[in-house]
């Protein structure tokens, strides 16, 4: 099944279970790296990179005694991995497991290395509703929503890579293409100027899976200073501008889907909003 396939199986708004699973699935990666990186004030130690090889999400390297090791979520099948180099050492199934349990199984693979155990630590934020309640790990029915969802972060890391290559001229730059399990959003931040976060021109670029704004996958390019909701640039193709809690250009899955190439209205409609949104931000 190719990529394009496996997006236009599942209408991108009934991937709502998939995403708060896989969302709760990830959060012991998450916290694994917390207490095993030392932190970073932007809390960049705790994010994610996309693994294609695996269709998983890694955590940064972790230091052990016999060289560094991550902590991974494969999406498709929600399973637990531990990867060292090229070789998974590793691999727990999630579904019809508890959360503990499967806390449980991470923490003595942690041990065993001699590393600290994930359950313990807490997060600096809360999980949305539909993801803070799951205990019990399930993929049972939503198999192919899983599998949809996966090709959504799939074709957003390919985009995404294209686009901040194209973009590697720019200073600062794009940041790595990283997955935050906050919002569980997958995205680089162009810096367009150096300077302290809150002021220095900047615009981020990625896809979310979906949440309270839109009930299903969306790319979104937006402006740092927040433009001006009353005056913005007309989106030359795809896509449309969201003012409501932040002020950004979005295409959702489901305007995407209506093109004949996802990949490519894709990368069209991150390069003309951005384009616009560089040129109003004066850089």
């Amino acid at each position: 099944m190719t990529m394009e396939t496996a997006l236009r199986d599942c209408p991108p708004g009934t991937l709502i279970d998939a995403r708060n699973m896989a969302h709760k699935a990830v959060q012991p990666v998450t916290r694994a790296a917390r207490v095993n990186i030392p932190a970073e004030p932007d809390e960049s130690h705790t994010n994610l990179a996309w693994d294609s090889a695996r269709a998983a999400f890694l955590s940064n390297p972790i230091a052990t005694g016999d060289g560094p090791i991550a902590v991974g979520l494969a999406l498709s099948n929600l399973s637990l991995l531990v990867v060292r180099g090229d070789q998974t050492v590793a691999e727990r199934p999630l579904s019809g497991i508890s959360v503990g349990d499967a806390g449980d199984w991470l923490d003595s693979q942690l041990v065993g290395l001699g590393l600290g155990k994930a359950s313990p630590v807490s997060h600096p934020y809360d999980l949305p509703p539909g993801a803070a309640e799951i205990a019990t790990y399930a993929t049972d029915g939503i198999e192919e929503e899983l599998a949809s969802l996966t090709s959504w972060f799939a074709l957003s890391d390919s985009v995404l890579r294209d686009f901040a290559s194209d973009n590697a001229d720019i200073r600062p730059g794009p940041s790595p293409i990283r997955c935050w399990a906050h919002h569980f959003d997958i995205a680089t931040y162009v810096s367009l100027e150096a300077g302290d976060f809150e002021s220095a021109r900047a615009i981020g670029v990625g896809l979310s899976p979906g949440d309270e704004s839109y009930a299903e996958p969306y790319f979104y390019v937006n402006p740092w200073p927040r433009l001006d909701p009353r005056d913005l640039p007309v989106l030359s193709g795809l896509g449309h501008w969201h003012t409501e809690g932040f002020v950004g250009a979005i295409l959702t899955g489901s305007e995407l889907l209506a093109t004949a190439d996802a990949k490519r209205g894709a990368a069209q409609f991150i390069a003309d909003a951005f384009a616009l949104g560089r040129g109003r931000l004066g850089l």
